[in-house]
């Protein structure tokens, strides 16, 4: 059971991951601004950075499957949101905004993800709690270009 709720955990922290990286990869195109341009590649990097972290500790769990990312439906749902949201406004505000918000759901799921389990692996936990803390600072980070 506690191998099962580690994964389960890892899985989550891996998709969340995931997803912020392919938010960024579909808004970067969109910026003008080099400068925030700059930011959203350090913010690519440190999403890239908890997958990794995720994906060597999967490994002590199982070799049989890899862990799991952002299904292509989802994707594409990001895909088409990012689109219809900056069709009439690409500025740094709105750009902005649309991360702030992917970012909050992200923080509000590991923090439940947190309080829930609190019996999971204390790796998993430092690494749970490490990407909290980064989408925490990433939303003050992205608060500067509203």
């Amino acid at each position: 059971m506690k191998a099962n709720q580690d994964m389960n955990v890892l899985d989550e922290v891996n998709k969340g991951a995931t997803m912020g990286m392919d938010a960024i990869n579909y808004l970067v195109p969109k910026v003008q601004d080099s400068n925030f341009k700059n930011v959203l590649d350090v913010e690519y990097n440190k999403y890239k950075d908890i997958s990794r972290r995720a994906n060597n500790l999967y490994e002590n769990y199982t070799t049989e499957k890899e862990p799991h990312e952002t299904n292509t439906m989802n994707k594409m749902m990001t895909w088409y949101g990012i689109q219809m949201n900056t069709m009439n406004d690409k500025s740094n505000s709105k750009i902005s905004e649309l991360l702030m918000q992917g970012t909050n759901m992200g923080i509000i799921e590991g923090r439940r993800l947190l309080n829930q389990n609190p019996n999971i692996n204390s790796k998993i936990k430092t690494l749970l709690s490490d990407f909290v803390k980064m989408q925490e600072d990433s939303v003050e980070t992205l608060k500067t270009y509203l």
